[in-house]
């Protein structure tokens, strides 16, 4: 009797773990290899580290999650195809099929839904300002008549023009394409300020030929909750990644990529570990 109920146990156990094999994850199975797209210019979370290659928090995660794959395909080793994007390609990218999914600092939104799909979460963060010490700005509103950068087409864009309707405060908004060009215009001092997602801001220091110039504004003007890009519509590979990620939640291996990316001795905030908790689904 007893072998019995062994031998269910295992029948059980094996077919909560079964999926099928199909789309992205039948293409991956038989090219023996994936194509990830990562922003280079990113930091901490995707860029391009020393001998050019992917580095930070997201690829990190994302390399994990290969590996996972692999388990779950049942295959010694997938070759990873690294192919850059920016901000403005990287949806793309993914919906063209150019790439199996994209490793970045991307935030999730429905609009962004009607192209591509998401991963659980991976991090959790909040648009923030940076401003010359020279505008002695203690606030947002005391950006009023400046001119503030911010990357077109990104949710930062639209947290600026929000949080100034909601303010009743006018300022000049200047579109770039990246955080590099907004390092040069904040040390030229063709714009006053810079809006993008706090981490990012801080991760900027390096970049600067002199950080102490620059302030960080004390508001969150919006909540950036970011994933994996995936190809619309491929639940069977969107619950691979997701199966991923809770195996690395519920270890100690989301601890050691943590502070990999953000230092020894940092730790993630209440929001963020709950984040984890949320996303550390049984199987």
């Amino acid at each position: 009797m007893i072998r019995v109920f062994a031998a269910l146990a295992l029948l059980v156990a094996s077919a909560a773990h079964a999926q099928t094999v199909d789309g992205t994850l039948k293409r991956i199975l038989s090219a023996q290899a994936i194509t990830i797209a990562y922003r280079t210019d990113a930091l901490p979370f995707s860029y391009a580290g020393d001998g050019k290659q992917p580095a930070g928090y997201t690829v990190e995660l994302c390399k994990r999650v290969v590996a996972s794959l692999e388990r779950q395909l049942k295959v010694l080793a997938l070759q990873i195809k690294w192919i850059p994007a920016t901000s403005q390609n990287r949806l793309e990218l993914v919906s063209k099929g150019q790439a199996d999914m994209e490793c970045g600092s991307t935030t999730v939104t429905l609009s962004r839904m009607a192209e591509v799909d998401f991963s659980s979460h991976v991090f959790v963060d909040t648009t923030g300002v940076i401003a010359r010490a020279a505008v002695a700005a203690k606030s947002f509103k005391d950006l009023a008549g400046k001119r503030i950068a911010v990357i077109g087409g990104t949710t930062n864009q639209r947290a600026i023009e929000t949080a100034l309707k909601k303010s009743g405060i006018t300022a000049d908004v200047v579109l770039v394409k990246s955080r590099d060009e907004a390092v040069a215009a904040l040390e030229s001092g063709s714009i006053d300020a810079f809006a993008s997602d706090k981490i990012l801001l801080l991760g900027l220091g390096p970049k600067m030929k002199d950080p102490s110039r620059y302030a960080l504004l004390p508001e969150d003007l919006s909540f950036e909750p970011y994933a994996i890009v995936l190809p619309r519509g491929d639940a069977g590979f969107r619950l691979a990644v997701n199966r991923a990620l809770s195996e690395i939640y519920r270890s100690d291996e989301i601890v050691e990529i943590f502070r990999r990316a953000f230092g020894a001795e940092a730790e993630p905030t209440p929001v963020l570990i709950l984040m984890y908790g949320l996303a550390a689904y049984q199987d």
